[in-house]
């Protein structure tokens, strides 16, 4: 997956509450295992009209936030089902950051998995990037991973925890199976091992 360092973008502003998985990804399009292509029907039942048309008034769905890589959520992100094919739409579409005063466990752990950066942040601070995020075009937000820090656009400065082992994935772009991928000289040392000393199987 792809490393997570640094990012600035325009966010877009969800102050939904309790924004569960089958919101995000409703369950007619669970049918598939691919990653790619789920971005289309991200938040399909606010985003469309049942004719397929676009809602004016959802927010993706307005120029400023298009090509928005950050959201700026209400509390309770992510939860209802397991669904991984959540955090698989929000990347696929581009969006690569979830700000947040709280999120589902499961849906927050997929995140950082699937290349997501997860932000939890006070309710005044996410209310303080809600507004900056409700500028538009007209302001940006900054997320630097390495040193755990979200930047309001006047510079307002705002430090997040996260777990160090989540943190070396995502600043080094590796998934379960990346990592597994580091230990491969130790694997193939064992398996030569193994397979000398039990020749017979």
């Amino acid at each position: 997956m792809d490393k997570f360092t640094t990012l600035s973008s325009i966010a877009a502003p969800m102050p939904l509450v309790n924004i569960d998985t089958d919101m995000i990804i409703p369950k007619q399009f669970l049918k598939t295992i691919k990653r790619s292509g789920l971005g289309a029907n991200l938040f399909d039942e606010m985003r469309y009209n049942d004719d397929g048309s676009e809602v004016v008034d959802f927010v993706l769905n307005k120029p400023a936030y298009r090509k928005a890589e950050i959201i700026v959520a209400g509390e309770n992100f992510g939860c209802g089902s397991s669904r991984e094919h959540a955090p698989w739409a929000l990347l696929d579409f581009g969006i690569r950051c979830v700000i947040s005063t709280s999120f589902a466990d499961i849906f927050y752990n997929n995140c950082f998995k699937n290349g997501i950066l997860p932000i939890i942040l006070p309710k005044f601070q996410v209310e303080r990037l809600m507004e900056d995020a409700e500028r538009g075009e007209n302001a940006r937000i900054t997320v630097d991973l390495e040193n755990q820090t979200v930047s309001a656009s006047d510079g307002t400065e705002f430090t997040f925890e996260v777990d160090a082992f989540k943190k070396h994935c995502l600043l080094n772009g590796l998934d379960d199976i990346g990592l597994t991928l580091e230990k491969v000289a130790a694997i193939d040392s064992f398996e030569a091992a193994y397979h000398a000393k039990h020749p017979w199987v």
